[in-house]
């Protein structure tokens, strides 16, 4: 089986790093593989994790052009992947970085948003839930992790036309909450990761639980009805705007 995500430690942090190039799309071995992944490094003593991509793309989202191909029952397989994976970041018991080492956009911003810290690369590189986009709709769960780091009001914004925004502005409105040179992403997120390890190690623990126990109900399934969601993929109106977003990444 092809590895999908490459690991490396460094002094009790692990970080796993996505390995489906160019854009380290959302495909089931990737969702499955970074499951894993996250199980056997606190398996084998992590003490913190650092979840990255790049270069210039943490991840682009689900695979689109692949879910295109699937009939109704793989699909839902598909998105249930998906969501298991951001299940697996939410429940993980050690602190979690996402190194934003480039754009993160649909699905690679839900991750992001999962995990305790985003450190992003500065620059023109993007961030958001464009699901409207492309004629989805995000479920209530995703929705809450949004307004959870930026405010109801702008969340609302941000979800209802799709936006991306750039680097500085994501860390103006609490989207990310670190920029670094993009060279330098996943060092930063180390170094984040460092500094919280160095105290208290049980008392950090319970409160982070405590603290993120919003975060894991928000990707229960019945905050995802992921049954309702999948079947919103043959709406009119969704099917157009991925067959324009076919014809773009074509081009």
């Amino acid at each position: 089986m092809q590895a999908l995500i490459e690991r490396s430690e460094h002094e009790g942090i692990h970080e796993l790093r996505f390995a489906r190039p160019p854009v380290h799309a959302l495909n089931p071995a990737l969702c499955t593989q970074l499951r894993d992944a996250i199980a056997d490094a606190v398996a084998s003593g992590a003490r913190g994790l650092v979840l990255s991509g790049g270069p210039k793309v943490f991840s682009a989202g689900l695979d689109v052009p692949f879910l295109m191909t699937l009939d109704a029952p793989a699909l839902h397989r598909a998105w249930e992947d998906f969501f298991l994976a951001a299940r697996a970041l939410a429940e993980c018991p050690v602190p979690i970085v996402a190194a934003l080492n480039g754009h993160a956009p649909a699905g690679g911003c839900v991750l992001a948003l999962c995990c305790d810290y985003r450190v992003m690369a500065a620059g023109e590189y993007r961030i958001g839930l464009n699901e409207t986009r492309v004629g989805l709709v995000a479920p209530e769960g995703i929705q809450y992790l949004m307004r959870r780091v930026v405010g109801p009001h702008r969340a609302e914004r941000l979800l209802v036309a799709g936006e991306m925004v750039d680097a500085q502005r994501a860390l103006e409105i609490g989207l990310v909450d670190e920029l670094a040179d993009i060279d330098e992403v996943p060092a930063r997120a180390r170094a984040w990761l460092q500094d919280l390890l160095a105290l208290p190690r049980r008392p950090v623990l319970e409160t982070r639980a405590i603290a993120r126990a919003d975060v894991v109900a928000a990707l229960q399934p019945e905050r995802i009805d992921l049954d309702r969601f999948a079947a919103a993929w043959n709406d009119p109106d969704t099917q157009s705007a991925l067959r324009a977003l076919m014809a773009k990444l074509g081009k």
